[in-house]
């Protein structure tokens, strides 16, 4: 097969040419030409030679760039071309084995089927040849090309091997299928299962890779489904996995939470690209397994998981070297709030409980209220018309609240130093109370939020908290 057609960028000539005045092989591999088969867009090359990468690398920006661009990674043996629009990256073929203590291989030079050889997968095993003799030459020693057709993924070479060699690669393949829609081939996925222990030699790093890859996916659970058919899900995340089964006490059971979360993940996905909103939804439900309680006269409870959810959260994300920044706080304060906008609007949707909502949430509001309502998983339609029908009035009662803006950004329209001093009293617990007090006012709507307005409220009350 000859795909010269499908390499309309000039870059693949010039590098063919570059590659025939050194006398070299070179090829085009991996991804971007799996992705010719799957039109998808790739602004992200791989480059293999037969000899050094490296050298390759310095003729190619040398000839390109100026010498600009050029990052070489000696350590591996590979180097990067960075130009206005691509990222050209190049290797040499090599030959790789493998210690049972590590998947970092010790690699040797080697040839084109060498290479090959080392690859994960059938469809990331194919190279397009960029000599001139042989320009748009597809190599395709393991049918990737039939692999692609039939929507599967396999192994090049024994799979028990190749997983045990780098455990990564379960994930990878997991991740593969659940990104492009694909099967994962019979004997491949029962070699992860086999090998699914190896995962212990990866680091947390490297697997919080694949699973954000997988939450970024069109259809998340399609890849938890996978992490937990596998057995891998128990050992990576223990915390999701303790989400799953259904107990059952005096005919009375409950959903499995397990299965409720993927649906949650996917109905979030379906509205929203935010990765990290995406993750609120796979955790919003993990203070459940520890709340759970039985009650003769209603069934199981999950009280005040929410609450104990959020308090869980650093602790995953430190055991999961999930970053411990504002994106943690961010799925922590969501998956405190998600029962929010439910509770508001059994309530009638109140003025007073939409401003506490809107303070509450502040500038994560639209996405509080994405993953309160991605949270409506019931297979009772009345049930769920009730409660779309609450968020509705809910949405359109925030819309109508005049000061929403304002409450979304919540700021006292009272400052401390100016009760201290024209009360001519030092700082103490009086002056956040009086504050507390001035904030329950606004939210009950019994003042407006303006400074004045606030103002004389604290005229009014302080007197009695300063002297009690």
């Amino acid at each position: 097969m000859n795909l010269s057609d499908d390499l309309k960028l000039p870059i693949f000539r010039q590098i063919g040419e570059i590659a025939d005045n050194m006398d070299r092989e070179v090829y085009v591999v991996g991804g971007y030409v799996r992705d010719i088969f799957l039109n998808r867009p790739s602004s992200d090359i791989d480059f293999v030679t037969v000899g050094s990468g490296i050298e390759l690398a310095t003729e190619v920006a040398a000839r390109l760039n100026h010498g600009n661009g050029l990052s070489v990674f000696a350590s591996y043996g590979t180097a990067q071309v960075k130009t206005r629009h691509l990222e050209l990256e190049f290797v040499g073929a090599r030959k790789e084995s493998y210690s049972r203590e590590s998947r970092n291989p010790i690699v040797e030079d080697g040839t084109l089927e060498d290479d090959q050889n080392r690859r994960d997968f059938t469809i990331n095993a194919m190279a397009i040849c960029l000599n001139a003799s042989r320009f748009g030459e597809l190599v395709d020693p393991f049918g990737g090309v039939a692999d692609l057709h039939k929507k599967i993924i396999r192994t090049p070479l024994d799979p028990d091997i190749t997983f045990s060699d780098d455990p990564l690669r379960m994930m990878r393949a997991i991740r593969f299928a659940t990104q492009l829609g694909f099967s994962i081939e019979p004997e491949t996925f029962e070699a992860i299962m086999r090998n699914r222990e190896r995962i212990s030699i990866i680091t947390k790093e490297r697997i919080n890779d694949e699973l954000s890859k997988i939450i970024r996916s069109p259809r998340p659970s399609i890849g938890f489904r996978l992490l937990d058919d596998s057995g891998l899900l128990q050992l990576i995340f223990p915390v999701v996995y303790a989400l799953k089964g259904v107990e059952t006490k005096e005919g009375k059971g409950h959903k499995d939470n397990f299965y409720h979360t993927l649906q949650v993940v996917d109905n979030v996905a379906e509205k929203s690209d935010n990765e990290w909103l995406r993750w609120a939804a796979l955790l919003h439900d993990i203070g459940k397994p520890v709340t759970k309680r039985y009650d003769e006269k209603i069934g199981w409870t999950f009280h005040n998981h929410n609450f104990i959810g959020e308090k869980m959260i650093p602790r995953v994300f430190k055991q999961m070297k999930l970053p411990q920044n504002e994106k943690m706080k961010y799925v922590a304060k969501l998956v405190g709030l998600h029962m929010r906008p439910q509770s508001v609007g059994e309530d009638g949707v109140s003025d007073s409980g939409v401003r506490r909502l809107i303070t509450e949430a502040g500038s994560e509001l639209e996405d509080l209220m994405t993953l309160a309502e991605a949270d409506i998983t019931s297979k009772n339609p009345a049930k769920v018309r009730r409660q779309l029908e609450g968020f509705a009035s809910l949405r359109q009662r925030m819309t109508e609240i005049n000061d929403a803006d304002a409450l979304r950004n919540w700021k006292s329209p009272v400052d401390g130093n100016e009760i201290m001093e024209y009360f001519k009293i030092p700082p103490s617990s009086a002056i956040k109370e009086i504050k507390d007090a001035v904030k329950e006012a606004i939210l009950e709507g019994d003042i407006p939020y303006t400074h004045d307005d606030a103002w004389a409220y604290v005229l009014r009350i302080a007197p009695e908290i300063i002297n009690k």
